[in-house]
C-alpha cells in the first residue's frame, strides 16, 4: 500500500511538472542525459526504497532552495536516477508499469532551461 501511495504522489509531482515544461531540449542534454541514464541505472535498480526516498526528497529541497542552484549535470542526475527507478518499481510492480513508464518518461522529458526560470522566478 505505501508504494502504491508513493506512485501516486510521484505522477501527481510529475504531472505538475509536465504542465509546466515548454522548451525543446538541445541535442547536448539529450547526449547527457543518455550518457547519465546509462552510468545510473544498474546504481539505480538496486536502491532500496528509503534510498530512492531520500534522493527525491533531496532533490526537491534543492530545487526548491533559493539559496541553491543547482549545475545541469547535478539537475540531470537527479530527473535520471528518479526516471531510472522507475524501471524499479515497473520490475516490481507490474500491475503498476503503466504508471511506471509514465513516470520515467515525464522525469526524462525534465528541462534545464525550465528549472532556470523556475530559480529566476524564486528570487522575485
Amino acid at each position: 500500500m505505501r508504494i502504491i501511495l508513493k506512485l501516486a504522489l510521484l505522477s501527481l509531482l510529475v504531472n505538475i511538472s509536465v504542465c509546466a515544461q515548454t522548451k525543446e531540449k538541445s541535442i547536448d542534454d539529450k547526449i547527457l542525459l543518455d550518457s547519465l541514464y546509462k552510468s545510473n541505472k544498474k546504481k539505480v535498480l538496486n536502491f532500496s526504497m528509503k534510498e530512492f526516498d531520500a534522493l527525491f526528497f533531496e532533490f526537491f529541497s534543492k530545487k526548491n532552495d533559493p539559496n541553491v542552484l543547482l549545475t545541469k549535470t547535478e539537475f540531470y542526475n537527479y530527473t535520471v536516477q528518479i526516471a531510472a527507478f522507475s524501471d524499479r518499481l515497473a520490475l516490481l510492480y507490474p500491475d503498476q508499469k503503466e504508471v511506471a513508464v509514465k513516470n520515467k518518461e515525464t522525469w526524462l522529458s525534465e528541462n534545464y532551461e525550465d528549472y532556470l526560470e523556475y530559480k529566476a522566478s524564486q528570487k522575485k
